[in-house]
């Protein structure tokens, strides 16, 4: 009788390993995303929709073959590893729950200050436009030392803007039009830019 208790148990554990590793082999198979770039996606934004942070870059960049961090193209199609993704909200899910509560709050509050700041801004206007005048022109000496015909690959002009931004057109008034167009829709102001450069290395 005992010999027979002993068989049971070990044909159980069997099953209940192979039921696992079938398991885990179906979740390892469709661990990989395939996201399609956006306009006005950047490496930071598409880390940001899968992880809350930035700090899948540098992951999704070598995943992707990316030699520059700064360079993706509209339609291009990126693989996101779901278990470099799961890496982080995985050990704390208390916080994965507080996370949804806690954002919509900033945003909320972020709403009316985007509405207050033109009447803010409308007494002192030559000093914002002093102030963002020299953010802009300081980013321009650190992305090209302010030339209009600098060349980097892709990147072109007094800003480094993509060739596809410019669409064609590199005189000196559409890269100053574009670079305008480029930090307002993504920063605000060439004075929040400029603090992303300081805290990135590039904008």
């Amino acid at each position: 009788m005992k010999s027979l208790k002993t068989l049971l148990y070990s044909a159980a554990l069997t099953t209940v390993a192979t039921t696992g590793l079938l398991f885990v082999n179906q979740s390892q198979a469709s661990a990989a995303t395939t996201y399609t770039v956006a306009n006005g996606d950047t490496l930071s934004t598409i880390a940001q929709k899968f992880n809350g942070s930035t700090d899948l870059v540098n992951q999704i960049a070598t995943t992707n073959n990316i030699a520059d961090i700064n360079m993706i193209f509209v339609g291009e199609q990126l693989t996101i590893d779901a278990d470099q993704v799961a890496t982080t909200p995985a050990p704390v899910v208390t916080q994965q729950v507080a996370a949804p509560v806690q954002t919509p709050a900033p945003v909320v509050q972020a709403q009316p200050a985007v509405q207050a700041a033109p009447v803010q801004q409308a007494p002192v206007v030559a000093q914002t436009t002093t102030t963002t005048s020299s953010s802009k022109e300081w980013i321009a000496q650190k992305e090209s030392g302010g030339s209009y015909s600098a060349r980097n690959g892709q990147l072109i002009g007094r800003y480094q803007l993509s060739a596809s931004y410019l669409n064609g057109d590199y005189s000196a008034a559409n890269q100053d039009r574009v670079a305008d167009q480029y930090v307002t829709s993504r920063y605000g102001s060439w004075d929040a830019a400029k603090s992303f450069w300081l805290s990135n290395g590039w904008y």
